[in-house]
């Protein structure tokens, strides 16, 4: 696969493609991580980016690897952007899960 993509100097492409859409595919993420466990659910978040991490380290192709560690990154930002998530609901920007107790 990287052969082929760097063959036709797409490889820059494919990255940037994939990463514009592992980013997009986490917002999504960290709204329904709120509504439905809070921020107590960071730790998810840091387990799958570290795993990530692991495995961009171990990986010898360069897009895969490439791939993983934005995927990886990406786990790591959603703590944080879980955390301001819960600000956001507290302001009525998003709505609050009336099954979940109030932190």
């Amino acid at each position: 696969m990287t052969t082929l993509l760097t063959e036709h100097h797409l490889l820059g492409l494919a990255i940037g493609i994939s990463t514009f859409l592992i980013i997009g595919l986490f917002h999504p993420v960290v709204v329904k991580a709120e509504y439905y466990w809070g921020v107590k659910s960071w730790w998810i978040f840091l387990l799958i980016g570290l795993g990530g991490l692991i495995a961009s380290i171990l990986i010898d192709d360069v897009f895969a690897s490439s791939l993983l560690g934005v995927f990886s990154f990406s786990s790591f930002w959603t703590i944080k952007e879980l955390f301001e998530q819960r600000e956001r609901v507290k302001k009525g920007w998003f709505p609050r899960n009336p099954k979940r107790p109030a932190e």
